[in-house]
């Protein structure tokens, strides 16, 4: 990987956009009472790809669960994504809110959450999960798969003298 790139605005939100908008499960990260963390896997909306990403990122969730209670003391998450394919990974921090918006929850419902929320969109426990993107970082590989694992072998010989990918920094 090459040195960190910056970037900002419509510049760093579109790049964001891209590297996450294929990646329909998360990490969620909160941080727990004891001052340790939590992680658990969270399916990430769709992003609207006519608009493209806007600097935040929608899940449904259950009220009454451990990340809302964590959330309620410590708004702070981090959302993890994996692109490992493509060799592609994004770390998106960012200020969590929690609310039970029925016109958001009608937006984004889907026939799948009926497995978690069985009485539908009205389930008394479905509540909307919204993160406001503050910053990110990510990785990127360069190339295709083959390009790629040439570059890597090339670099570990040259002791990183040649470019595998792309590594930057966002904030929104």
């Amino acid at each position: 990987m090459s040195d960190v790139k910056m970037l900002s605005g419509a510049e760093g939100l579109k790049k964001i956009g891209e590297l996450i908008k294929d990646v329909r499960i998360c990490m969620m990260t909160t941080a727990a009472g004891d001052g340790s963390f939590d992680s658990r896997p969270m399916a990430t909306q769709e992003i609207d790809k006519d608009k493209g990403f806007d600097g935040i990122v929608w899940f449904l969730t259950r009220h009454e669960s451990l990340k809302v209670d964590e959330l309620e003391t410590d708004p702070h998450v981090c959302l993890m994504y994996a692109d490992p394919a493509n060799h592609n990974y994004v770390s998106v921090k960012g200020k969590a809110t929690i609310s039970r918006d029925k016109a958001k929850i009608h937006e984004l419902w889907n026939p799948m959450y009926k497995a978690w929320f069985p009485a539908g969109e009205n389930d008394p426990q479905i509540a909307v999960l919204k993160v406001d993107v503050t910053e990110a970082q990510y990785w990127e590989a360069s190339s295709s798969k083959l390009v790629f694992g040439i570059k890597y072998l090339a670099a570990a010989v040259t002791g990183g003298a040649v470019k595998v990918g792309e590594s930057g920094k966002v904030m929104v």
